[in-house]
C-alpha cells in the first residue's frame, strides 16, 4: 500500500467530499487564518471583512472567508479545549496538504499563518484588565501532545524543566509540554502588546485552581505559575488552547500565535465589567496587521 495514502477510517470526509468535521473544501479557507473559540465571534471578526464569500457551518465550527484590504483571509470558531483544536488543525492542514481526492499527502507543504484571539484570565496583578496579551509560550498542562510524535527539538525542554521543578506537580497530571510561538507572527501582530508565557488547561474549574463544589488536588497551581520566573519570562495567564495550537503548528509546518483580552486577574480575583469593546478593538487590530 502507499505509505502516503490515508484510509478513510484515518480522515473521513462528507459526502460533498469536504473534510468532516470542518464541512470545507480547500479553497473555501485563506492562508490567513483568525481562530476564536465562540461561534457567536465570528460574524463580530469578519464584520472588519471589506467582503465575505463564504460561509460555513457545522456544529459549533462556524467559518467566514473573504478579503481585507486586497487580501483573502478566514475567520473560524473552534470551540473550547485543546480537543477541539486538535479537530481544527488538523483537518486545516489536511485542506492544504493533502490531496482529498486521492487522499494521499501531497509533495510540496504549504503553510498557514493561524492567530488564536480570545479573552483569558491573568496571573500577575500588574496586568491589568481589559490589557492586550501576546503568548510567547504556551505549556500544555492537557497532555494533547504527548500523543504526538513532534520533533524532540520543537520541545522547549530547558525552560521546561525549570518549570516543573518550581510547579511540583501531583504524578498523577498529564505531562506538560512547552511550545514556542511563531515569531514572525508576534513580530507583525504582538509587538506592542503584553508577552509572556501562557498555561493551557485542560478545563476551566479545577484545573485552572477554581473550586465551586468538589474540592481541589492542587489548590496551589495558580499561585505557582503566578511565581515562576526565568530570564525575565513569566506566565501572564490561564486559557484552554494556546499549548495545541502552538504544539500542532509547529508539528504540522504551521505559523501559530495567541493573543487575548485579559478579562479577569486571578491575582485580584477582579473581572472586567465589560470586555466586548476590547475584543472589538483587539479584532480590528489583528484583522488589519494579519492582512497588512
Amino acid at each position: 500500500m502507499n505509505e502516503n495514502f490515508i484510509p478513510v477510517s484515518e480522515m473521513p470526509l462528507g459526502d460533498d467530499g469536504s473534510i468532516y468535521h470542518l464541512h470545507l473544501h480547500p479553497d473555501q479557507i485563506a492562508d490567513n487564518i483568525i481562530l476564536v473559540g465562540d461561534p457567536g465571534r465570528v460574524p463580530v471578526v469578519s464584520s472588519f471583512f471589506d467582503r465575505i464569500d463564504t460561509k460555513v457551518q457545522n456544529r459549533e465550527m462556524v467559518t467566514h472567508t473573504g478579503e481585507y484590504n486586497g487580501k483573502r483571509i478566514t475567520v473560524l470558531s473552534t470551540g473550547m479545549g485543546t480537543d477541539n483544536i486538535d479537530i481544527v488543525m488538523n483537518e486545516l492542514d489536511a485542506l492544504v496538504n493533502v490531496d482529498l481526492k486521492t487522499r494521499t499527502r501531497k509533495d510540496t507543504h504549504h503553510t498557514l499563518n493561524l492567530v488564536r484571539l480570545g479573552t483569558s484570565g491573568s496571573l500577575q496583578s500588574d496586568y491589568e484588565i481589559n490589557k492586550f496579551c501576546a503568548s510567547t509560550y504556551g505549556l500544555g498542562l492537557d497532555g494533547l501532545l504527548n500523543y504526538y510524535g513532534i520533533d524532540d527539538k520543537l520541545h522547549e525542554h530547558d525552560l521546561l524543566n525549570k518549570v516543573l521543578e518550581h510547579l511540583q506537580l501531583p504524578s498523577q497530571f498529564a505531562r506538560p509540554y512547552l511550545i514556542k510561538c511563531s515569531q514572525p507572527l508576534m513580530d507583525k501582530i504582538g509587538f506592542d502588546m503584553i508577552q509572556d508565557m501562557t498555561a493551557t488547561a485542560p478545563g476551566f474549574f479545577a484545573p485552572q485552581g477554581r473550586k465551586v463544589r468538589l474540592p481541589l488536588v492542587f489548590p496551589d497551581l495558580p499561585d505557582r505559575l503566578s511565581s515562576f520566573r526565568s530570564d525575565n519570562k513569566r506566565f501572564a495567564n490561564f486559557e484552554m488552547e494556546t499549548s495545541a495550537l502552538y504544539g500542532l503548528g509547529r508539528g504540522l509546518g504551521h505559523n501559530t500565535l495567541t493573543v487575548c483580552v485579559l478579562i479577569a486577574n486571578r491575582v485580584s480575583k477582579t473581572f472586567s465589567e465589560d470586555y466586548k469593546p476590547y475584543v472589538q478593538q483587539l479584532t480590528q487590530v489583528v484583522v488589519e496587521r494579519l492582512c497588512k
